[in-house]
């Protein structure tokens, strides 16, 4: 079996992969959104739920949705042949002059009456019902379909042979006038409901791919390029890596790249959630689909097409809103028994009232049948989970919190535990060198120069803020020769023909070099939150550097919101305890685990996990990607440029805790939604079926009559369908 074929889940419905799900939606161009991989290359039903099919790609703009179309159409055509049929068949139950006109009628004019116009309902309008249903059959596979159409084809099949052949018809079923009861009106009116709750469906999904087109819209579709002195405007899709592009005030940057000249300030909200204009300066990267303000500027383009964030992010969105949630299980299980046992209890209920029932017997059996075959279709279990995914992974999308799974979202709900990096989520990811400590003999130029010229080349932030000291004191630089990297600890080379070693103090225990005369100093900057690096030449202790990370300004608020939500928050860093501790000790931290190699980061997220605590980790989704993979759930903290999607199951553009904070939140109400749509469904159904059956009767008087029965169901469908779009507006 490979990874592109469904794998059953315990309810027997297909569970693809995130990567078997993205093969699928690029293999057909139309797919199923309650069941992921299910498709086809032409619009129709969904062979297994029956729902209809959707665009496997989103279009940034609404065009024309044939099946909620065609469903509209046949609603009020059917609203219209129904409504004389429910008012002849009410009047001659009413008290007053036109009742007693209507029944003056012959006994065979009415139901002829009724026959003649629900006849177009229900082989026309209740088509679809009919072939979905049998098709359903045909595949074992039941559905709400099996249902609608089992109903409605029984209530008006047997009033059909009532009208037209009357003397067929066995004494249990007539009246004390002798005339044969017919349903015509309750078969018509569940059709017409059952119609309205498939049209209000379809609008509610179109809704929930609203998020998507938002997106969609904020590529602008032309852009000005430069050539030369000269400049042209010509479609995005033109656009190459490399050209140059003018930016004018209040247009919508065409693709990624980089400020090449001018400056101004960029509205990055509707991708990051950040509300706060960045400025843009030479070398500041930009982003498509982000808004310029007042300035204007030239930039250079470096990602183009589909490579552009807003491509991926659209394309990470649409795969993520047609992912299952794990708790989506629970509903397959159920409606894998659910519509057998349906029909069961409509037989048992048939032949019950048909024995024991008041006269006409058989009518009230057939009565209350049709009642549990409608009241209890599955539709509303169906849109539970689906429904709240669409809402909730589109509603993130605008706030800057991408979501690859719906699974992701549902294990961060259920996090008693977050982890979080200090470099760069917790502080700025900038650090500067903030004091120097020098040996005699050896001046701050000397010791700044021999360090930044050890880290020339580095990635590292404490190596850039190293070279960035070194750049400020206008310093000139030493070759290195015989370079060496030590993982995690410092680098060492000979400089002026001195061995040089700098790194952590640990790294200076290693080479038996002593830092004593520096210890008091170094603990007192420790405990302001600094770091300290040591640098020995031969094997002697030359000085020191403190290099401090500024905390973030929303760290501490954010801090403080995630306690409040009752979560643990715990430090992991490599950097120095007394350090980390400082630190935590600013935000309130009360968990530090530092001094932790790059590779030992996933271990320390088992541990707490064998401590039994439910881990999101958080951290730069690339350096902390086995981290992110051992917890249970992982989120990439990203500045919206160059972004790791696919390091984790969340990940934020906007590469601070108050993103962590709104992902936490959407979690929790996404989860929320479904429970309430799950206990919605199930209460419904549960409460529904034995009313339908009849079992008040004996004690109330109380029969539910099929047409009661189909508005019960619409309004089940009708509730679940709000409930979930209520997720476009939750704040988070």
């Amino acid at each position: 079996m490979t990874d592109a074929q469904p794998k059953a889940c315990c309810g027997g419905h297909t569970r693809m992969s995130p990567e078997a799900l993205k093969e699928a939606s690029a293999k057909f161009a139309y797919i199923c959104p309650m069941c992921p991989g299910v498709g086809s290359d032409k619009p129709g039903a969904c062979p297994k739920c029956g729902m209809a099919l959707e665009p496997a790609q989103v279009s940034a703009e609404v065009g024309p949705n044939p099946e909620l179309d065609s469903m509209a159409t046949r609603f009020w055509g059917a609203l219209m042949m129904t409504f004389p049929i429910f008012v002849a068949e009410m009047a001659s139950h009413m008290h007053g002059r036109f009742g007693d006109y209507v029944r003056l009628l012959p006994p065979e004019v009415l139901p002829r009456f009724q026959l003649l116009f629900s006849a177009p309902v229900i082989v026309w309008a209740g088509w679809p019902f009919l072939v979905r249903g049998l098709a359903s059959l045909k595949r074992l596979s039941p559905n709400m379909f099996t249902l609608i159409a089992l109903g409605t084809w029984v209530a008006w099949g047997y009033s059909l042979v009532a009208t037209l052949f009357p003397g067929k018809i066995p004494e249990a079923f007539r009246t004390a006038n002798g005339a044969a009861a017919v349903y015509f009106e309750a078969a018509c009116v569940i059709i017409t409901l059952a119609l309205l709750g498939q049209v209000l469906e379809l609008k509610a999904r179109e809704k929930t791919g609203g998020a998507l087109r938002a997106l969609m819209k904020l590529a602008p579709p032309t852009a000005r390029r430069i050539n030369g002195d000269t400049e042209e405007e010509v479609p995005v899709g033109s656009i190459a890596v490399g050209d140059l592009l003018r930016i004018r005030a209040a247009e919508r940057i065409p693709v990624d790249g980089v400020v090449t000249d001018g400056d101004s300030h960029v509205d990055e909200s509707m991708l990051t959630g950040e509300s706060i204009p960045v400025a843009k300066e030479k070398g500041s990267p930009v982003t498509g689909g982000s808004l310029n303000q007042a300035g204007s500027f030239v930039m250079r383009a470096e990602k183009v097409g589909a490579d552009t964030l807003l491509s991926r992010i659209v394309e990470m969105v649409g795969e993520a809103q047609r992912s299952r949630a794990p708790v989506q299980r629970l509903a397959d299980a159920v409606a894998e028994w659910f519509v057998p046992a349906v029909v069961t209890i409509a037989i048992i209920s048939f032949m019950y009232w048909s024995l024991l029932g008041p006269p006409p017997a058989m009518a009230w059996g057939i009565m209350a049948a049709v009642s549990v075959l409608i009241i209890a279709c599955p539709c509303a279990l169906g849109l539970a989970t689906p429904m709240s995914v669409m809402a909730a992974v589109g509603r993130g999308a605008l706030s800057g919190v991408l979501v690859k799974d719906a699974a992701s979202l549902e294990r961060l709900e259920k996090a008693d535990t977050v982890v979080i990096d200090k470099t760069g989520t917790l502080t700025e990811g900038h650090p500067q060198v903030v004091d120097t400590i020098m040996s005699e003999g050896l001046d701050r130029s000397k010791l700044l120069s021999i360090a930044a010229a050890l880290e020339q080349g580095s990635h590292h932030p404490i190596g850039r803020a190293l070279q960035d000291a070194a750049k400020a004191y206008h310093l000139t630089l030493p070759p290195v020769a015989g370079f060496e990297s030590l993982t995690g600890r410092g680098v060492r080379g000979a400089v002026n023909g001195q061995q040089a070693v700098l790194g952590s103090l640990a790294l200076m225990g290693e080479m038996k070099v002593d830092v004593a005369s520096f210890a008091a100093k170094a603990a007192a900057l420790q405990a302001e939150g600094a770091t300290i690096i040591y640098l020995s030449l031969d094997e002697r202790a030359a000085g020191l550097i403190a290099v401090a990370d500024p905390i973030k300004g929303t760290a501490h608020e954010a801090i403080r919101q995630l306690q409040k939500a009752k979560l643990k928050i715990v430090m992991l860093t490599g950097d120095n305890r007394a350090t980390a501790v400082a630190v935590a000790k600013k935000l309130g931290i009360d968990e530090v685990i530092a001094e932790v190699m790059p590779n030992e980061k996933a271990a320390a997220i088992k541990k707490l996990q064998l401590q039994g605590r439910v881990v999101a980790m958080a951290g730069d989704g690339t350096n902390d990607a086995p981290a992110l993979a051992m917890a249970d759930a992982g989120i990439a903290m990203s500045n919206g440029t160059d972004i790791a999607i696919d390091s984790a199951g969340i990940t934020l553009l906007h590469g601070d805790l108050t993103g962590l904070l709104r992902a936490v939140k959407l979690s929790r109400a996404m989860m929320r939604n479904i429970r309430q749509n799950l206990f919605f469904a199930f209460a419904y159904n549960m409460l529904g079926v034995p009313v339908a059956a009849g079992v008040l009767y004996p004690f109330f008087g109380i029969m539910l009559s099929p047409m009661m029965a189909a508005a019960a169901m619409s309004l089940s469908s009708v509730s679940v369908i709000v409930n979930s779009l209520r997720l476009r507006r939750t704040k988070i």
